[in-house]
């Protein structure tokens, strides 16, 4: 079983939640997101099963898109409204001025990671300091956010709903913080919805009971094929010959590609073999989907 799932995580249960439903529900060992989602997050998590864990990179490193609420007005140590709070402050509630300060966070930036997070630093993840009441210095890490397009306004709430599109490794809390900064009350991200990531989208994907459900009646319409989510690479069908020589270990040399490309190789039957390299005139398989089963 290979494929790419595109799961909409509801709020209240953890990416790891996820995973082990899926792998209890499949019976199978080789799962994992493409992305964490918080716990108080909802919405798309690709997750890759058996052998489609090898494209996992090719998932994560894609642009995202989200739906978030920013709350003004409150300062907390997790970033989020889940956290303890740390300031509260006065809102001016100003449309304009919102909107203006949230505008100078478009482009490239810098953020520092929120110590509740999941980077690793010295093998510990971030969070895990955090918990034991350890606070460490962060390196600020530079990401893009292409837009923050606002969707409604709650002054009664001091809330603010935001559709953002941005990089990979975007920190939308740290967003909102820094947001609430600019505006001098302090700020916090108040609800969080992932409608996509990548290709992959909210109106597309299945929610965990879906799945499971069509799972017993003995349907897996819900896996994406490896070679559809690889479809922006061009394609290249090997004859038998050098179909076999790729599956052997040799590297066939294919005329007319382009040197350093990678290419989705199909053999003459349609069967997705690789995600291939053309170093030297030769296809060199870089990500591999024929032999084992990937259990």
């Amino acid at each position: 079983m290979d494929g790419i799932i595109n799961i909409n995580k509801c709020v209240g249960i953890t990416s790891h939640d996820v995973i082990y439903r899926l792998r209890k529900l499949f019976n199978i060992k080789k799962i994992g997101h493409t992305g964490t989602l918080d716990p108080d997050a909802s919405g798309v998590l690709p997750v890759c099963v058996g052998r489609a864990t090898r494209i996992a990179e090719f998932c994560t490193a894609k642009d995202k898109e989200y739906r978030a609420v920013l709350r003004l007005g409150v300062v907390t140590d997790t970033q989020d409204a889940s956290g303890e709070v740390l300031e509260r402050h006065e809102v001016v509630f100003d449309e304009t001025k919102i909107r203006s300060a949230a505008e100078k966070f478009v482009g490239d930036i810098s953020q520092i990671p929120p110590m509740y997070s999941a980077i690793k630093v010295g093998g510990k993840k971030l969070y895990e300091l955090a918990r034991e009441g350890i606070t460490i210095e962060r390196r600020p890490r530079g990401v893009r956010v292409d837009s923050i397009e606002f969707l409604s306004f709650a002054p009664d709430k001091n809330e603010a709903e935001m559709y953002i599109k941005c990089s990979k490794g975007t920190y939308i809390r740290t967003l909102c913080h820094d947001i609430g900064a600019a505006l001098g009350c302090g700020g916090c991200m108040s609800a969080l919805e992932r409608t996509a990531s990548g290709k992959f989208r909210l109106e597309d994907s299945y929610t965990l009971e879906e799945v499971e459900s069509m799972y017993t009646e003995g349907s897996t319409d819900f896996l994406i094929p490896v070679d559809k989510v690889l479809e922006e690479y061009d394609s290249v069908v090997l004859a038998e010959p050098n179909a076999k020589r790729l599956v052997n270990g040799i590297h066939p040399i294919v005329y007319g590609l382009r040197e350093g490309a990678l290419y989705r190789v199909y053999n003459e039957t349609g069967a997705f073999l690789s995600l291939a390299r053309v170093t030297d005139g030769a296809l060199w398989g870089e990500k591999n989907f024929f032999g084992d089963t990937g259990r």
